[in-house]
């Protein structure tokens, strides 16, 4: 099964659901915008076999551009609205990407392909265009998932995959249901977007409400005019609606009376008051509409008070891990039963997992096989090599353990991957390839690292005598400009010393960190 055939399941089950729910388009309309953006997309060229990046925020474009470049057989290259030029140019070149449909603010004069206008109006309804048949192996979407410069990899997903993904959440049922509104403002180009935000609701016939923005008035407005069920987002999005909840009802003067019942609902209830703890909780809870029954986290660990908070009020709370190699979310956690903090999940579907060399902690690398997980990345044997066995399990990389539950618990990257506040990755590797070629530099460890409250991406600098600070910092600066913005290292230390390495000359980043809370470096900020 492919999308598209998932697509016409579900104009066959329910074709007056509402699909797009902001632009009140039904499954059985959509059909119509896929075949006149294909249209429009092969009249610019674009034929079966070709990569065509999608650069855009979660516009409706977006979705049927997506089955447009399907229909015609080709492959979707899911871009990141946050990169820099320099990258997309990486990016395109070594995907053989010779079309990119986008928002004209990302527009950009270039020899390496060719732009085309994701908002343009297709006047041909594209009902003489045939549509291309593609199986269930071929390539859907191509992602990058370690940066852009040096070696990245890059993860070729085909349709079994993301079907399969699809059909994994269907032990989610119980929260996930036909013909409810999901909310989808997380971009639909990162893998936990797309696969909550999109490959869920085609696979429960679910409408989807998208959203382009994150900033916080435009959606509650949207919580208060469409009152959607299932709100995904990361950790750090639920933790600013909880702050923005309390600090509401502070002002008010009446948190002490909602902390009260929330703590003590259960036996507010057994004694008749059942009616007072509804009152309250639906108040707080009318925040996101009044009809919110599940919310599912991503991207990073959710902190234990904020589940919680949401728990108590009667919202059931997933938390959800996953990779862009696994389509998202390969396992999810049980809000039924009482959870150990931190867990995120036990296998879904067909997936299956193991831990491996596990420590005297029950530690070890946590390794993944199933239909929805890539089958390698994109002309890189070596990095197969290495992450494959033989039986086709898939090292993630990440150590964990696992619960009484069967729920698993994240114990630390094996790559140092750096999860920011925001859920986006940083890659160490991939900042430290950039730094070392400053002049002066002998060594960089980059990794995660708390300043002022916030998880950045901090570095470590092993430096010639006549290196400055000031000199230093500028040089830093104008390396920032080759990655996005979210990626940059604002905050650095410098130190004319070796940095400690292994026996292979790989920097030990655990001992740099701890050298560098113990004040053995000269600390700067850009």
């Amino acid at each position: 099964m492919t999308l598209y055939d998932l697509l016409e399941e579900n104009i066959k089950k329910d074709p007056k659901l509402v699909f797009l729910v902001r632009e009140n388009i039904t499954f059985e309309d959509f059909p119509k915008y896929i075949k006149a953006r294909a249209a429009t997309l092969a009249k610019e060229g674009i034929k079966a076999g070709d990569v065509v990046g999608l650069l855009s925020h979660n516009l409706p474009q977006f979705v049927y551009t997506l089955f447009a470049i399907w229909y015609l057989g080709g492959k979707v290259l899911l871009l990141d609205t946050n990169l820099t030029s320099i990258e997309y140019e990486n990016m395109t070149t070594l995907t053989d990407c010779k079309f990119v449909v986008a928002e004209k603010s990302f527009f950009y004069k270039t020899k390496n392909f060719k732009f085309i206008d994701i908002e343009t109006e297709d006047k041909d309804s594209g009902e003489d265009i045939k549509r291309y048949k593609v199986k269930d192996d071929d390539i859907a979407t191509l992602s990058f998932t370690s940066g852009s410069t040096g070696t990245p990899k890059i993860v070729p997903l085909t349709h079994k995959n993301l079907v399969s993904c699809s059909e994994s959440l269907e032990s989610l049922s119980i929260f996930l249901r036909h013909g409810e509104v999901m909310y989808a403002f997380l971009p639909l180009y990162h893998v936990f977007g797309f696969a909550v935000g999109f490959l869920a609701p085609m696979h429960f016939g679910m409408g989807i409400l998208l959203q382009s923005t994150i900033n916080p008035n435009a959606i509650l407005q949207d919580f208060a005019t469409y009152k959607p069920q299932v709100i995904p987002a990361v950790p750090k999005l639920f933790e600013i609606f909880r702050k923005k909840i309390i600090d509401g009802v502070k002002a008010k003067k009446k948190w002490w009376l909602v902390s009260f019942i929330m703590k003590h609902q259960k036996g507010l209830r057994m004694i008749g008051l059942g009616k007072l703890v509804d009152k309250v909780l639906g108040q707080i809870n009318s925040v996101f509409g009044g009809r919110v029954r599940c919310m599912v986290a991503g991207g990073a660990a959710t902190k234990p008070e904020v589940e919680n908070f949401y728990n108590k009020l009667g919202v059931a709370f997933v938390q959800g891990y996953g990779m862009t190699e696994t389509v998202g979310p390969i396992c999810c956690s049980k809000p039924l039963k009482k959870r150990v903090p931190f867990a995120f999940g036990a296998p879904l579907g067909q997936c299956c997992c193991e831990i491996r060399n596990a420590d005297e902690n029950g530690i070890g690398m946590l390794w993944v096989k199933g239909d929805q997980v890539f089958g390698g990345y994109l002309n890189n044997d070596e990095a197969n090599k290495e992450c494959f066995d033989k039986n086709g399990f898939f090292c993630t990389g990440d150590l964990v353990s696992i619960d009484k539950n069967g729920e698993y618990h994240f114990a630390g990257r094996k790559k140092q991957v750096i999860v920011l506040d925001s859920g986006k990755n940083v890659y160490p590797d991939e900042l430290e390839g950039l730094f070392i070629e400053i002049p002066g530099v002998k060594n960089v460890a980059v990794f995660e690292h708390e300043v002022k409250g916030k998880t950045v991406a901090y570095g470590v600098f092993s430096v010639d005598p006549d290196m400055t600070l000031e000199k230093l910092g500028a040089e830093i600066a104008e390396k920032n400009k080759k990655v996005a913005s979210y990626k940059w290292v604002t905050h650095f230390a410098m130190t004319t010393d070796d940095l400690p390495v292994t026996s292979t000359q790989k920097v030990k980043h655990h001992v740099v960190r701890k050298y560098l809370m113990d004040g053995k470096y000269i600390e700067k900020g850009l």
